[in-house]
């Protein structure tokens, strides 16, 4: 079970996600992908706000979009074109057998998967909600790199304009331990000094350790790029993007 911080369930958090997490490269690259595979069934499981996924179904493609944060999904549906997708509140275990052509994890969503029964069990979901020769497309930081190093006030802190008026926001952890990291997200309303402070814990798995996961599922490793330009992932690089496919 998949605990949701106060980054997706507090109002006053979620409305500032969009403006935290805009649109980047990272959108560019699953876009691209779904049209060199001509999917016409996809599903972005993890989907948010539905930056992508608005803009996935702008082409007439039928698509779902899947979060288990009922706020999240309410800031998503009050967008323009919304109504070209179908959300649902929710996890994996609500695809069922859909026959998708592609399905996205976004977001580092992937490390939100603490416990290994519940990362293969969302693998599983996932494989079985496929097609034959359906793909699976998502991203995870690189454990080797240690990104976590960076996770403090000094080096994080930056302020932004919000609908709550001018804001500051930084991330600090608080424990590293084996693969899994905990950490506090600090917002701090500049006019008011109030502080929202949100737990989060996310799990590094390796390249090696995923790939194996996938292939334990049924999923053929295709490629494992390291940045949003399809470049072949080393272990020096921060980002490992995971193109698996579901076998004919």
């Amino acid at each position: 079970m998949v605990k949701l911080d106060k980054h997706y369930v507090d109002p006053r958090l979620v409305a500032l996600y969009d403006i935290e997490n805009p649109r980047g490269e990272d959108t560019d690259f699953y876009l691209n992908f779904a049209n060199k595979i001509n999917a016409k069934q996809i599903v972005d499981l993890g989907c948010g706000t539905g930056i992508l996924t608005r803009e996935l179904a702008l082409s007439g493609r039928e698509v779902i979009g899947v979060d288990p944060a009922s706020a999240m999904l309410a800031v998503a549906q009050q967008h323009p074109d919304a109504d070209r997708v179908q959300w649902i509140n929710g996890d994996a275990s609500v695809l069922g057998n859909r026959q998708a052509d592609l399905v996205l994890m976004t977001g580092n969503v992937a490390q939100v998967f603490l416990e290994i029964d519940d990362w293969l069990t969302t693998l599983t979901n996932i494989f079985n909600s496929l097609c034959p020769g359906g793909y699976l497309a998502f991203e995870s930081r690189n454990p080797l790199v240690k990104a976590w190093q960076q996770w403090n006030r000094d080096e994080s802190y930056y302020e932004f304009d919000s609908p709550h008026g001018r804001m500051a926001s930084w991330v600090a952890v608080v424990d590293v331990h084996d693969n899994r990291v905990q950490l506090e997200g600090h917002n701090l309303f500049l006019e008011t000094g109030e502080v929202i402070v949100a737990e989060s814990e996310l799990v590094f798995r390796s390249r090696e350790e995923i790939a194996a996961q996938l292939t334990q599922i049924g999923f053929t490793v295709e490629s494992v790029y390291g940045d949003w330009h399809q470049t072949t992932f080393d272990d020096a690089q921060r980002l490992m993007v995971f193109i698996a496919r579901r076998p004919l």
